[in-house]
Order: structure tokens, then C-alpha cells, then sequence
């Protein structure tokens, strides 16, 4: 993967002019694109200018990926860490290019994240809190196998995070463990479960939109 690559995207402008724009960029999960996610982009904050970004590895049937999973001969899901790591150089490179496009350099913003693109919401916001101002953790779990905490600024990070109590494909222990985790950094979480599999439910999409509106 080249660091250095503008991603697909989708984007929404804001929909409501005034004051500083918030700037909301979302990562879709592994085998997916930038239209899963983007498809709510309507139903969100007005005031948000909202960037979907398509991961960089091409899986094939429409599918896309930040960095591969393989399969052992159990059939043990394991992460590919030095692609998890270079995902975030380049998820931070195209921050910093849209940015520029839009004269907002130096600006913080949030992250949304399903599934993988979750995990590295964790660790793109738990390793550079001076970027980002939210962490919107959906299915994912902390992995921290892929990054390193930061030793400042983690106390201004606003995260909320959800997951399903059904979840074949990330189990819901490994997210508790996650929020046990970033708990014992005395970061303030927001953390919701619903009778779901890995998916976003409405319950979950309503406190999700609450949760964001209270913390623009």
C-alpha cells in the first residue's frame, strides 16, 4: 500500500452554513466501500462536512479492505498489523489532504468507523488525539497490537462506541475488553449494546445520532 495515495470518496457538504465546520470522516468495514456508510450521510448532522473514504485494498465483487485477514487452518481470523499500520498513515494522509482542499488545516476531526473501520478509528484517534476530536466506534474492538497510546491529550477525545451482543464476526468480549482497556487511561466512553449481530440496528443508529447532536 502507497502512504502517500488520495482514496476514493464520497462527500457530503454541510447542508447548514455557519460558524467552524465540523468535519466527519467515515471508514467503512472489511469487504465493503465508501457507499455503505456514505448511505447515511443524509440522516446525519447538518452541519457536518461528511467524507467517505474507500479502502485502498481491492478484495474483488465490489469489495475493499484497510488491510487483509487471513485464515489459518482452524479458520482463526488474525489481522495483518504492519497493513493495519501503514492504513493509518494513509487514513491520516487523506485527512490532511481534504483538509487543504477545503482551506481547514490544523482542524480536528472525527472519525466514524464500522467493523475494521472501527478498529482503526480506535487507533488512528487513541495515537493522535491532537487530530482528532471523536472516536465513533461501531462492531469493532480495540486492538493494541497496532498502535501506541499517545502520552498527551487522550483526556479530550469524545468516543462513543456500540456493538452487537450476538456478533459472529467480532465477538462482543472483545469490544468489552477494548472499553476496559481505554477506561484505564481514564478516557470517558460512551459505550451501548444491543441484541444484534454485526450489524447497526435503528436503537443504535438513534443513540448514535443523540450521542453525535449533544457532541457537536
Amino acid at each position: 500500500m502507497e502512504i502517500n495515495q488520495v482514496l476514493d470518496y464520497r462527500i457530503r457538504r454541510p447542508l447548514k452554513e455557519g460558524g467552524k465546520t465540523p468535519i466527519l470522516f467515515l471508514l467503512h468495514g472489511y469487504g465493503s466501500h465508501e457507499e455503505d456508510l456514505y448511505s447515511f450521510a443524509n440522516y446525519l448532522p447538518e452541519e457536518y462536512l461528511i467524507i467517505s473514504l474507500r479502502a485502498p485494498l481491492t478484495l474483488g465483487f465490489g469489495g475493499y479492505a484497510w488491510y487483509s485477514i487471513h485464515f489459518n487452518e482452524q479458520q482463526d481470523k488474525w489481522s495483518d498489523d504492519a497493513e493495519a499500520k501503514r492504513a493509518q498513515e494513509i487514513i491520516l494522509y487523506n485527512i490532511d489532504y481534504h483538509l487543504e482542499q477545503f482551506k481547514l488545516e490544523g482542524q480536528k476531526v472525527s472519525l466514524l468507523g464500522f467493523s475494521q473501520g472501527a478498529i482503526l478509528s480506535w487507533a488512528v484517534g487513541l495515537s493522535h488525539p491532537e487530530r482528532i476530536d471523536k472516536i465513533i466506534a461501531l462492531s469493532g474492538y480495540v486492538n493494541e497490537n497496532i498502535f501506541g497510546y499517545a502520552k498527551e491529550g487522550l483526556d479530550q477525545l469524545r468516543i462513543f462506541s456500540s456493538h452487537g451482543t450476538e456478533d459472529p464476526t467480532l465477538p462482543v468480549d472483545w469490544a468489552r475488553k477494548g472499553i476496559a482497556l481505554v477506561e484505564k487511561k481514564d478516557l470517558k466512553v460512551e459505550y451501548k449494546e444491543y441484541p444484534a449481530g454485526h450489524g447497526i440496528n435503528p436503537e443504535n443508529f438513534a443513540d448514535l445520532l443523540a450521542w453525535l447532536k449533544t457532541n457537536t
